[in-house]
């Protein structure tokens, strides 16, 4: 592997790990403070009588979220977690960036915006836009080379 590929994919394995490890730092703050229901109730209250929150999604707030507290009290957490293993691992390395930037969207959207997801959502934009250098040191890098060899084959035959 050359030198330039192995320093871009050590930085672009960097971006990645530090957004899966602020993820799992997200996780375990709401686990250690026993998120739930009440917390999710809270989320929809706060989104409802909000200004700054679009009406669209104040109305999905209500009715999602508002409608099984108690799943979204369990998931969300779960979610979080989930996010952060895989791009802590490299494993499905893009979609979890993905998954993690729409996530943090709804946050923001939710006006529920704490210092560090604009901070998340620049770390995990990094890893969509260089995709090949954020997989460079990830689980998931044998099954993306496969891939990519698969189709340079396909386009050539």
């Amino acid at each position: 592997m050359p030198a330039a590929r192995l320093v871009g994919g050590g930085l672009a394995a960097a971006v990645r790990v530090a957004a899966g490890v602020l993820w799992l730092l997200e996780a375990a703050t709401k686990y250690r403070a026993g998120f739930g229901a009440a917390d999710i109730r809270l989320v929809v209250e706060s989104a409802t009588g909000n200004a700054r929150v679009p009406g669209v999604y104040q109305g999905l707030a209500e009715a999602l979220l508002g409608g099984a507290p108690g799943l979204f009290g369990f998931a969300v957490p779960l979610v979080e977690l989930t996010l952060g293993a895989a791009l802590v691992l490299g494993a499905a390395t893009i979609p979890a960036a993905a998954v993690s930037i729409a996530t943090l969207m709804l946050y923001w959207l939710a006006d529920q915006l704490t210092g560090q997801y604009p901070v998340m959502v620049l770390l995990s934009a990094v890893v969509l836009l260089f995709p090949a250098a954020s997989t460079v040191f990830a689980l998931d890098r044998p099954i993306l080379s496969r891939l990519r060899t698969s189709g340079e084959r396909r386009a050539v035959g």
